[in-house]
């Protein structure tokens, strides 16, 4: 990795973005909320999906202060149409952190930003670049297409730690924020233009293949979910006969969404969280 090879890499990466870079409204924003809300929302999401998603949330819910405060229903009805609900769950978490424990400003350390709910080391170094303009390198799955195309076109099981390691040494940090929107924007690009077959993400030691949500397990969740949203107090049994599912079924899913907060019991009645 000569340094020659490095200014190669940014002229390609910095030319496509000039030409072709993607305008998001969360790129258009330095405000630690809405980025945290992008990055949660982004998580395993196309962002055409989260653009539909993105301007009525932030309408409904503004701020730390008034997310903290929504009831769970509320927050998961607005997240409605996005899939994995967990996530809305672990930004309404997060505003409760940051209102209590650090006096409703969001941390800037990527560290730090570890240790709140839902966020792993990508989602931090994202917020740390776009929210707080930290020289904080991180991968996601287009900016791990990138350096897989790039640095390792004829190796499989890329791990990450070798293309972290790369992203590192190649980063901008003149302009870290802007650089990862270039990395992200080529990725996305290499993704249409190479296709599924070739997709250099299937490369990655992390490759899995996505499972059919028709059908899925995942699905049945949503569809609890949204079912006890417009619900008052159902009993398992009638979740079950609702959704034409065995009553086992049902409540294995049920006793999982209970550990992680979705729903309450009172009686043999259940309900959504506060």
């Amino acid at each position: 990795m000569t340094k020659q090879l490095i200014r190669q890499f940014r002229k390609k990466i910095w030319g496509y973005y000039r030409t072709h870079g993607r305008g998001f409204p969360w790129r258009k924003t330095r405000d630690p909320y809405r980025i945290l809300v992008s990055e949660i929302m982004l998580q395993q999401t196309q962002a055409g999906r989260v653009l539909k998603k993105y301007g009525p949330f932030l309408r409904r819910f503004p701020n730390f202060k008034s997310l903290a405060a929504a009831p769970t229903r509320s927050v998961l009805t607005a997240w409605q149409g996005m899939g994995y609900n967990r996530r809305a769950l672990a930004l309404k978490r997060i505003a409760e952190i940051v209102i209590q424990q650090h006096r409703g400003m969001l941390p800037s350390d990527p560290t730090a930003l570890q240790t709140l709910p839902g966020v792993g080391a990508a989602t931090a170094g994202a917020i740390a670049a776009f929210a707080f303009g930290k020289s904080a390198a991180f991968i996601e799955t287009n900016i791990r297409r990138v350096f897989i195309h790039f640095f390792f076109p004829h190796k499989n099981n890329v791990r990450d730690a070798e293309i972290l390691a790369l992203a590192a040494r190649t980063l901008d940090t003149r302009r870290p924020r802007e650089w990862h929107y270039a990395l992200m924007d080529y990725g996305a690009h290499l993704g249409k233009r190479l296709g599924g077959g070739t997709n250099p993400n299937r490369k990655s030691s992390r490759y899995r293949r996505q499972t059919a949500f028709k059908g899925s397990h995942r699905e049945l969740r949503g569809k609890i979910i949204s079912f006890l949203l417009h619900a008052r107090t159902p009993t398992e049994s009638a979740i079950a006969a609702r959704l034409e599912k065995p009553l086992a079924q049902i409540q294995r899913i049920l006793a999982a969404l209970h550990r992680e907060g979705f729903i309450v019991r009172k009686g043999r009645r259940i309900r959504l969280a506060r």
